[in-house]
């Protein structure tokens, strides 16, 4: 599966790349490559990181890891949009807009904090806490464009939703190395 990553985006929503950031943004940039890497050596995933920064430099991209540098009159969330619907995939934020833009472009959307629940082990830790598998970070809120209540089994996820869990899925259910 092709994964593109918010670089940034994930490294501050994880308190252990975090605190590699606050040392450098070249050190958090390089733990989170680290990761990813022994995710895709385990899974056979491809990871495409994106960050923000004309030439930013630093991190090398790693084994089943490429990582891209926004130019500078591009931002991370449009690189993201645009290989979205260049590769489809499933797209790692917890920016809405980038996961809206995800969506629109025919990828799954993934909360960062769902993602980095998978990749706990990984990590060495028990997670984010935050946001449960599968989360689009939606919410509660209503669709535009629908009028009146929800037609259908309750119980079940929406269609995005499940996507997102098959995604998810994909990460977590073979012993990791």
């Amino acid at each position: 599966m092709r994964w593109l990553i918010d670089g940034y985006n994930v490294i501050r929503r994880s308190p252990e790349l975090g605190a590699r950031e606050r040392e450098s943004l070249e050190a958090g940039r390089r733990a989170l490559c680290d990761l990813l890497s022994r995710a895709a050596r385990a899974r056979h995933d491809e990871f495409t990181v994106v960050f923000d920064g004309a030439g930013g430099g630093g991190a090398a991209g790693l084994a089943g890891v490429r990582v891209v540098f926004s130019s500078a009159r591009e931002d991370a969330d449009r690189v993201l949009a645009r290989l979205a619907a260049a590769q489809g995939g499933a797209v790692v934020s917890s920016d809405r807009e980038v996961l809206r833009a995800a969506s629109r472009a025919g990828a799954v959307a993934v909360t960062a904090d769902a993602f980095l629940a998978r990749l706990a082990p990984l990590l060495g830790a028990t997670g984010t806490g935050a946001a449960e598998e599968g989360e689009t970070g939606d919410g509660d809120e209503p669709e535009a464009g629908i009028a009146g209540p929800k037609k259908g089994n309750p119980r079940r996820l929406g269609k995005k939703a499940r996507a997102a869990a098959r995604a998810l899925g994909r990460l977590s259910p073979r012993p990791l190395r």
